[in-house]
């Protein structure tokens, strides 16, 4: 064997320790000092590329000892410290600083401010140190950051603007009363201040970036949700807690694509998800439509804007298909073997949703002219839906036909989350059994609605959906050791992969189970090897490919967890319902009401709080929406009343 040591290889940076600011498609990681780079995450984005890598901060010869971190939203932190080398050698600390940073789309900015209790003046030299960076943000995610070239323009004097350009992108600096210098690759800012006793003295700088690029942007509409009353006596006080948290995240991760500034949507999640994600705006404009039916409306028109024209095998795009992912650029995912286009269409459920979504909000109160715009649009969806089978077999499948696009193409949607309970992967074509009930749905709310406008087309779609019911009875229920339950997809040669999942936990409230069947599915659901005390995991324990911290294999999803609590209030299953809420409560306590967009499996019983995957996102749309489906739930409102 050889001595030599093995070459490190790349990882994806692990992000739950890290402090996050921002204003979608702006975001700034740091650590708890404030200070960037660190960690490998760390870093200002503007879009999909990283302008700066690094920022320090030191007064003096020595940094700060920084005690405190104050979130205040989604894009405002002030992290508090102390000076004592500055001290009059007393035992209190004298001499603290704070330090605000503040996010707004396509803006950063920072400022100091110094407060002394000694008695006498001090003097301090106040340095900031910020290294440019340009790397791409998909770089950053696979470990391979490669920074690129940039050139500084020549500052004009004191505070006179600073900007920094590589190829299209670039920031402008500005910083009052600063030195600005460069130095062995880095801006350097520094100011002299003097504290007097018992007064303060402060510093500011600001960054605006610029990717001309970008293909989203902040949605013209800054408008706030009004807060929605609080608890009714006896209520979980933690159901308030979570909903604030979340309204702020939401609010912070809306877009809007540049032609149409006022129809806002949710970006998916950061750091790498700043953008239109057919399934995840989808989920999340749907979990939160209690609270906001407006957004729902301009979610429907964003995507029928994108919805397929032709048959692009590389792209995935089909006549009538919702899209899968938007971005500026192909988007090279470094040691994946993946490679999207810039417009992808790679989603099996998101055309569904679609419809869904549709229904619900016109139910909800979307005005009838904007949904008599979108029936074309409508139509195109069902046509594709009711021709979306791959291989003759009945049902809604995919299968990625060029070998470079994504291999699972449902929500889970890793390589290795359809597998059988040998643990061994299943093989595609794949048809999913969640599919199967989104489609179901889908076709009777787009009979409904072609309905209720006088169009037809209704008939066939009930014929369809009820062909659809009596197949999937037929083919997709298993029995094994945990019971019986619909199996999590149908491979290639058409046998039901036998793994209990979450997936069928989707099923609940679709229709396309009998009662009987959702209070199945229900129990199993809330039974020891899939309810963590934190949330319904993804995969049983008994499963052989069951681990805690995988991504799709044992972990919980926030989203997850309420849409199948979603599912059993609508089936009428409120105790299970409210077993699965009382876990996300519990989790969410744990995360300090900021959800992540998963966590491990852990269970409740063996640890008092939530065990973090480090590298999951945070904040993410559907997991902040969720917290309205968990108000609605506890509540015990009805599907689409308003909170």
């Amino acid at each position: 064997m050889s001595d030599a040591p093995l070459a490190p290889r790349a990882l994806q940076p692990l992000l739950n320790d890290a402090i996050i600011a921002l204003r979608a498609p702006t975001q700034v990681w740091s650590g708890r000092s404030g200070d960037l780079g660190a960690e490998p995450i760390h870093g200002v984005y503007h879009g999909d590329v990283r302008h700066i890598r690094q920022i320090t901060l030191t007064v003096g010869d020595a940094a700060p000892e920084w005690i405190s971190v104050s979130p205040d939203g989604a894009s405002r932190v002030v992290f508090g410290g102390l000076l004592r080398a500055l001290d009059d050698g007393t035992p209190d600390p004298k001499v603290r600083v704070l330090r605000e940073r503040v996010v707004a789309a396509g803006e950063v900015g920072e400022t100091y401010t110094f407060h002394s209790k000694v008695e006498h003046e001090v003097d301090i030299t106040l340095r900031a140190r910020l290294v440019p960076d340009f790397a791409l943000l998909m770089d950053v995610k696979a470990g391979m950051p490669e920074a690129r070239d940039w050139s500084p323009s020549i500052p004009l004097g004191a505070g006179a603007p600073f900007t920094v350009s590589s190829g299209e992108r670039s920031f402008t600096l500005l910083a009052a009363d600063a030195d600005v210098s460069l130095d062995d690759g880095a801006i350097v800012l520094d100011w002299d201040l003097r504290i007097a006793p018992g007064e303060g003295a402060g510093a500011s700088w600001s960054l605006s970036l610029v990717d001309p690029t970008l293909v989203v942007q902040v949605a013209s509409d800054h408008s706030r949700w009004v807060v929605p009353a609080r608890p009714a006596p006896g209520e979980d006080p933690r159901i308030g807690r979570w909903l604030d948290a979340a309204l702020q995240d939401l609010d912070a991760l809306r877009l809007a694509l540049p032609e149409h500034p006022d129809d806002a949507f949710y970006a998916a999640g950061a750091p790498w998800f700043l953008t239109l994600f057919g399934r995840d705006s989808l989920w999340a404009a749907r979990l939160a439509l209690p609270l906001d039916r407006r957004i729902a409306a301009s979610t429907l028109r964003v995507l029928a804007r994108l919805q397929g024209d032709a048959t692009d095998a590389d792209s995935a795009e089909q006549p009538g298909k919702i899209l899968h992912e938007l971005r500026a650029a192909p988007l090279e995912m470094p040691g994946e073997g993946i490679t999207l286009p810039p417009v992808y269409y790679g989603t099996v459920d998101a055309t569904a949703l679609w419809v869904c979504l549709l229904f619900e909000a016109h139910a909800a109160g979307m005005p009838d002219d904007e949904v008599r715009e979108l029936l074309p649009a409508l139509r195109r969806a069902l046509d594709w839906l009711m021709s979306a089978d791959t291989d003759g077999d009945g049902f809604i499948d995919y299968i990625d036909e060029t070998g470079h696009g994504l291999t699972n193409q449902g929500w889970k949607d890793s390589g290795d989350s359809i597998q059988w309970r040998s643990g061994e992967l299943a093989q595609g074509p794949i048809a999913l059994c969640e599919v199967q009930g989104y489609a179901y749905e889908a076709a009777l709310a787009g009979a409904e609605l072609l309905d209720a406008f006088g169009e037809p087309g209704a008939t066939e779609l009930w014929d369809w959906a009820a062909g659809l019911k009596a197949r999937f009875a037929e083919a997709y229920w298993v029995e094994t050791p945990e019971g019986r339950y619909p199996a999590i997809a149908l491979d290639a040669q058409k046998r039901p992969v036998d793994t209990l999942t979450s997936n069928i936990g989707h099923l609940l409230g679709t229709g396309l189970l009998n009662p009987d069947e959702e209070r199945q599915v229900a129990a199993l659901l809330v039974g020891p090897t899939m309810l963590s005390g934190f949330g319904v995991r993804t995969m049983s324990t008994d499963a052989a490919g069951y681990w805690p911290l995988s991504y799709h294999g044992g972990s919980v999803w926030t989203h997850d967890s309420a849409i199948i609590a979603r599912g059993m209030a609508l089936a009428g299953l409120h105790e299970q319902a409210g077993a699965v809420i009382d876990g996300l409560l519990a989790a969410a306590e744990g995360f300090g009401f900021r959800m992540p967009e998963l966590h491990s499996g852990d269970p409740r019983s063996q640890t008092s709080l939530p065990t973090p995957y480090p590298a999951a996102c945070r904040p993410q749309a559907w997991s902040a929406a969720s917290a309205v489906a968990a108000a609605q739930i506890a509540r015990r409102l009805p599907p689409g009343a308003a909170l």
